[in-house]
Parts: structure tokens; C-alpha cells; sequence
């Protein structure tokens, strides 16, 4: 999936909490959000894809997912938090290079051919969630279960995935079809991960040793060694993204200027971003992959920087003039984005109320995020009933109509999304932190259910309301339009 992910850690984060997320950009994929029932969960796992059948253990917790609505390609639950308040989305598509595949090379399903059997490939976006997120109490566990499955299994694309629990927050990048590594993050750094390697140091020592932040796979310095991958010339420096990435052209228009984006966003002033003496242009291949941010980080900041496209820069694809550099470099936010999630784990609260799953449909750019909570039994039908035809009944179809119709008519109507953006987000704060103080005074955490509903209720009028708004602006700028007047 072409996506871009952002991690917080905690005493980076305006709360205390640790957020991970991440668009999903599918093609167009129909997306709902729904509760997983430990009782459906399969006790045998056959991909889709590539066909691998794997055996799963017989105690899965409850967790929320984001499936496609079509399951021809498989299930693709994208992203989720479990009833032990363990938050994971899977997976930030990345690159490498011929040397690393060369030496390790994905495992892709085989077709059978005459009298040769079908060989299964490994696992990969479609399965991770549903393979790991039922079974981990905290986000290190999900980081080794993941990698025993790698190990064993393979997988056939190079994938990127983020783990949080209350206190931590874990990235996970594959290398080659049975390698990995995985940094624990900083707890007063954002990572911001646009479709490429995105690791740029790493500490082996602590790997071999104590474990307490770095983990990697058993023979790492050997694999590295023995296919002559160490690429840095300086001795004792290890820059995972310079031996295990790419740095092809493609990356400086389609993946390093949403890095670039993202970090003029958290640190606007220690570094020169524009003009001819910029420390970082749009196509640097040394942005860094964490970052410690110059204000604290909220939910709304994620929002923002998953919804670019490049505004306040000459690369806006929506801007009036045009001097040349307009629209030149791929966006965050996207017309095919399918779901987007913020996973937050939140350590003021009590444990029944941690988790909080922030949810949003269609083209970030132009749809609203809504916050659920997710230590529930099921999900209010406006999130989960949704079917592959066209609806204002639902949360997805409604985002993805706000997003056709205000994309053409981007100047008349963002003032309008903006007002949508924050009616959506401030109401919804409101409503958690309501439920938030009753539940806690109360000492009784049953209202969950009934404050998704009021909270689903709440973005339904806002989006019908919205709708409204932004259908008579296209209407009113469609071209067949005349008057009597115009004669």
C-alpha cells in the first residue's frame, strides 16, 4: 500500500499517550470499521493472496479492524486496538534495493504449472493484523510475534508496522522476504515514515545485548557481512536506510517530500526548510526518520500532516498560480486513501477506557476524523454497515461524496471542510471527555457503547450538513450553468 505513517511517543504527545497511525492507500478500496468477535476469529488462516495456511492459537482477544468491504483480495484489516490496549496498523509499503532481494528474496506465491504444485507464498499486508493483533499484550510482543512469523513464513513485500501500548511505541521494517529489525521510539520523538526504509540509525549493541529498545533478526551482522551490504564509509556508523533502502529518483518525487512536509511541520524553525540555502529540500534523502517535535503533539497535528498537500508551499496542487513547481510532488493526503487511523493509547485513564481509535474515510484532505472508543462489544452501524454501493448512510460513502464534490471546487468549498474538520473534532473531544467523567465517577464502563453512538450520531449530521454545503458549490460551479442575464 502507498501510505504514509506517523508515530508518537508519549512525552512527545500533548497528553501522555502514544499514537500510531497511518493513511491506507488502497485503490479506492471500500473500507468499514467493525469490532472482531474472539468467537469468529479463525483458529486456521488462509491468505488470499499468496495462499499460506497457518495455524493460530486458540485465545484471541477482541480487537477492531478496518476490512475491506469486498473481500475477493482477502481482508486487509489494516489497522485496530485490542482489548488489552495494544494499538497496530500494518503496513507502510517500503523500498530496498536489488542487493538486499538479491540475497534475500521475497517469498511469492507459485503458480502450479503442469505437474508441479502450487507453491504458497509468504504473508504480508493482507494478513498482519489478523495474524498478530488478537494474540500481543504490549506492543514489544506484537514486535516478536511478527518476527517469528516473518521468519518462518516470509513475506513477499518489503512492509513497515507500528505497534503502541501506553508506554511505548515500536516500528517494525522488513528486510527481504525473511529479515527485520525493529527500534522501540524515543519517547520525546515523532516518526514520520512515507513509503521508503525509513530507519536511519540503529544501535546493533543493544540488539545483541540488552535488547532494551533495538531488535533485529538473530543473524543480522552476518546476512549483512556476507552479501557485502554495508554501504558507509565511516567506521562504527550504521545507517540502516543507506544499507537496507532505496535512493532511487522516484523516491524524491513520490516519498521524500512527504517526509520533508511532515518535518517542516514539527520543527518549523530549527532548521531552514526553503529557499536556496534550505538544510532540507522536498528531494533530501537525509530527513530525519524521528524527530523531536518544538511543541507537544496532538491527534489534531497527526490529522493535519496525514491530510497535506503541500499547502503554505509552491507545490500545492490546489494553489491559484502556478510558477511552475505546482503539484510537481505526490501528496499525503490522496484521492485513493481508503481509511485512516489514529491509535491512541492513552495513561490518564483507567485501562477499560485507554484505547481510543480515531477514524477517518476517503481523502484525508477533505474528510473528518472521528474518535471511538474501542474496548466495545460492536461498532454503531455508520461505521460498520457499509455496503459497495454509493451511500449517505454511512460514514465511508459520506466522506468520499464531501471529497469528490470539493475537490473541483477546492476554493469555494475548503471553507466549508475546515468548518467540518473542526466541528467534527470538537464535538467528538467533548463527547469523550464527557463519557470520559461520568464513567470514571461512576466507576462504570458499560456507557462505551452508547457513547459511540451519540458520537456517530454527532458526525453523521455534520457530514450530511457538509454534504449539503459543498453539493450546492459544485452545482453552483458545474459549466453548463447560464443565465438570462449572461445573454
Amino acid at each position: 500500500m502507498s501510505c504514509t505513517t506517523i508515530l508518537v511517543g508519549k512525552q512527545a504527545s500533548n497528553d501522555g499517550s502514544t499514537m500510531v497511525a497511518r493513511t491506507d492507500d488502497g485503490h479506492f478500496d471500500v473500507k468499514k470499521m467493525i469490532v472482531m468477535d474472539p468467537k469468529k476469529q479463525p483458529r486456521k488462516y488462509k491468505s488470499v493472496i499468496s495462499h499460506v495456511e497457518i495455524e493460530l492459537p486458540d485465545n484471541p482477544m477482541r480487537y477492531t479492524a478496518c476490512p475491506s468491504v469486498d473481500l475477493k483480495h482477502g481482508i486487509w484489516a489494516a489497522t485496530g486496538i485490542n482489548e488489552a490496549n495494544v494499538g497496530m496498523t500494518a503496513t507502510e509499503t517500503i523500498t530496498s534495493n536489488p542487493r538486499v532481494l538479491a540475497a534475500d528474496p521475497l517469498v511469492e506465491m507459485k503458480e502450479a504449472k503442469g505437474r508441479t504444485k502450487m507453491v504458497p507464498g509468504g504473508i504480508g499486508e493482507e494478513d498482519f493484523v489478523i495474524l498478530v493483533l488478537p494474540y500481543i499484550h504490549t506492543a514489544r510482543e506484537g514486535v516478536l510475534r511478527l518476527a517469528s512469523l516473518l521468519e518462518q513464513y516470509g513475506t513477499y513485500e518489503m512492509n513497515g508496522i507500528a505497534f503502541n501500548d501506553e508506554n511505548e511505541a515500536w516500528w517494525l521494517e522488513t528486510i527481504g522476504g525473511h529479515h527485520w529489525m525493529a527500534r522501540r521510539v524515543p519517547d520525546n520523538r515523532v516518526v514520520i515514515n512515507p513509503n521508503q526504509w525509513g530507519m536511519d540509525g540503529f544501535d546493533l549493541n543493544d540488539a545483541f545485548g540488552e535488547q532494551k529498545e533495538n531488535l533485529c533478526s538473530a543473524d543480522l551482522r552476518e546476512f549483512i557481512s556476507e552479501n557485502h551490504l554495508d554501504l558507509n564509509q565511516e567506521a562504527g556508523l550504521f545507517n540502516p536506510r543507506d544499507i537496507f533502502g532505496s535512493h532511487t529518483d522516484m523516491d524524491h518525487i513520490y516519498n521524500t517530500p512527504r517526509a520533508w512536509f511532515m518535518a517542516r511541520y514539527l520543527m518549523p524553525h530549527r532548521y531552514r526548510w526553503d529557499g536556496e540555502n534550505a538544510d532540507f529540500t522536498p528531494e533530501s534523502e537525509n530527513i530525519p526518520w524521528s524527530i523531536v517535535p518544538e511543541r507537544k503533539v496532538a491527534a489534531e497535528d497527526v490529522k493535519y500532516m496525514l491530510s497535506s498537500h503541500f499547502q503554505g508551499t509552491p507545490y500545492n496542487p490546489y494553489a491559484k498560480h502556478d510558477n511552475g513547481q505546482r503539484g510537481i510532488y505526490r501528496p499525503i493526503g490522496i484521492n485513493r486513501t481508503g481509511v485512516t487511523s489514529i491509535c491512541q493509547i492513552r495513561s490518564d485513564v483507567p485501562d477499560a477506557i485507554k484505547g481510543i481509535e480515531w477514524i477517518c474515510f476517503g481523502s484525508t484532505t477533505f474528510s473528518a476524523m472521528l474518535p471511538v472508543y474501542t474496548n466495545v462489544s460492536r461498532l454503531p452501524r455508520y461505521l460498520t454497515d457499509v455496503t459497495l454501493d454509493t451511500s449517505t448512510e454511512n460514514f465511508y460513502w459520506g466522506s468520499r461524496l464531501i471529497g469528490a464534490l470539493a475537490d473541483p471546487c477546492y476554493g469555494s468549498s475548503i471553507q466549508n471542510i475546515e468548518r467540518y474538520h473542526n466541528a467534527v473534532i470538537t464535538r467528538g473531544r467533548q463527547l469523550i471527555r464527557e463519557y470520559d467523567r461520568i464513567m470514571i465517577e461512576n466507576n462504570n464502563f458499560s456507557l462505551m457503547e452508547e457513547a459511540n453512538r451519540k458520537l456517530c450520531d454527532m458526525a453523521k449530521e455534520e457530514t450530511i450538513k457538509t454534504l449539503n454545503k459543498v453539493l450546492l458549490e459544485a452545482t453552483i460551479h458545474m459549466k453548463n450553468g447560464y443565465n438570462r442575464a449572461d445573454n
